[in-house]
C-alpha cells in the first residue's frame, strides 16, 4: 500500500512540476518577446529620425554645419550602440551652456556624420538646437589631439562646443574642432 501511496505522490509532485516548468517557460517566452518587441521599437525609432517643419523645438536635438551639408540627430553618450545612429553627447559635458561636447564616427561605418569635418576652418558656422534653445557658434580651433587628452573637454565659462572624431589611420589621435558661441547684436 505504502509503495502505491508512493507512485501516486511522486506522480502527482511530477505533474506539478511539469505544470510549473510549462507555465515558467510561457512566461519567459512572453518576457522575451516583450523584450524583443521594445528592441525593435527602440531601434525603429532611432533609424527613423526626420525633422519636420512641424517638430517642436523641444524635440529636436540636433548638430547642423551647413558648411559640410550636415544635419544630424544627437543623442546621450558615446558608446558604439548611440555613434551607429547619432552624433553622441559626452555624457560628463553641458547640454547648452557651457562646453558641449559631441563625437561621431567619420569613416568605416554605416553612418559618418563626421566624414567631412576635416573640411572645416576656422570662421565656419555650426548650429546646436537643443531643447534648450538653439546657439550658433564660429569655429575657433581645428586640432589634432592624442586619444587620451580629455582636457577639450572641460567645463569653460563661455559658451562653446566641441567635436571630437578619429584621425583616419592614426589610431590614438582625435580630430578636434572647437567653435565660440556668436553673441547676437
Amino acid at each position: 500500500m505504502s509503495v502505491i501511496i508512493f507512485f501516486i505522490i511522486n506522480f502527482c509532485f511530477n505533474e506539478l512540476y511539469s505544470f510549473y516548468l510549462q507555465q515558467n517557460k510561457e512566461q519567459t517566452n512572453i518576457e522575451k518577446n516583450i523584450v524583443q518587441e521594445v528592441v525593435k521599437t527602440e531601434e525603429i525609432k532611432a533609424k527613423e529620425y526626420k525633422e519636420t517643419k512641424e517638430t517642436n523645438l523641444e524635440d529636436i536635438w540636433q548638430i547642423e554645419i551647413p558648411k559640410i551639408k550636415l544635419v544630424a540627430p544627437i543623442s546621450e553618450g558615446t558608446s558604439q550602440d548611440v555613434l551607429l545612429d547619432y552624433v553622441g553627447h559626452f555624457e560628463n559635458t553641458e547640454y547648452f551652456e557651457g562646453n558641449v561636447g559631441l563625437a561621431a564616427h567619420n569613416r568605416g561605418f554605416p553612418i559618418n556624420y563626421f566624414s567631412r569635418i576635416k573640411e572645416l576652418k576656422v570662421g565656419d558656422k555650426i548650429i546646436y538646437t537643443s531643447k534648450y534653445g538653439k546657439k550658433t557658434y564660429k569655429v575657433k580651433s581645428i586640432k589634432i589631439i592624442k586619444d587620451t587628452d580629455w582636457s577639450y573637454l572641460k567645463e569653460t565659462k563661455d559658451n562653446r562646443i566641441t567635436l571630437i572624431t578619429c584621425v583616419e589611420n592614426e589610431p590614438s589621435k582625435r580630430l578636434c574642432v572647437q567653435a565660440i558661441e556668436l553673441k547676437e547684436e
